[in-house]
């Protein structure tokens, strides 16, 4: 059975059938996935994609949550929101995305990774602000 390429558009849904490597037959744009075939990241010539694991688009920490709202290349934009509050405060945090390579651990190995700036590197690699007109131009100046 030929599977028709991924037809999905940003915004849009577009109708139409697909089917996956077993056969198995989907809606276009249907909110279930379907399982992804596992390729290198060297499969396509002149490819883009990395080798590391991506930044989490969300996560929790230190009693705040933080959502990835704008990435430009290697700089990002989190919205933080603190959890013990009714009505937080929206801060800003922009980054440079950084990259850890692969290391073991007892014989376990850890996946290369893109990290979060640690609080050390505040000022150089991170910085916060509650304007998000101003944050977006530091996204801009980092990107």
């Amino acid at each position: 059975m030929n599977s028709l390429p991924n037809l999905s558009v940003p915004g849009r849904e577009i109708a139409g059938r697909a089917s996956d490597a077993k056969g198995r037959s989907a809606t276009v744009g249907n909110p279930i996935p379907l399982p992804n075939r596992q390729t290198s990241a060297t499969a396509e010539a002149g490819s883009k994609k990395s080798h590391y694991r991506p930044l989490p688009k969300e996560f929790v920490r230190n009693g705040f949550t933080y959502r990835q709202i704008a990435r430009d290349g290697n700089a990002a934009i989190y919205e933080q929101r603190w959890n013990g509050c009714r009505n937080p405060t929206i801060a800003y945090e922009v980054i440079k995305i950084r990259h850890r390579e692969g290391f073991e651990i007892r014989e376990r190995f850890v996946e290369p990774a893109e990290v979060y700036p640690k609080s050390e590197a505040w000022g150089v690699d991170g910085f916060t602000y509650t304007d998000r007109d101003a944050a977006f131009i530091k996204l801009r100046e980092l990107a």
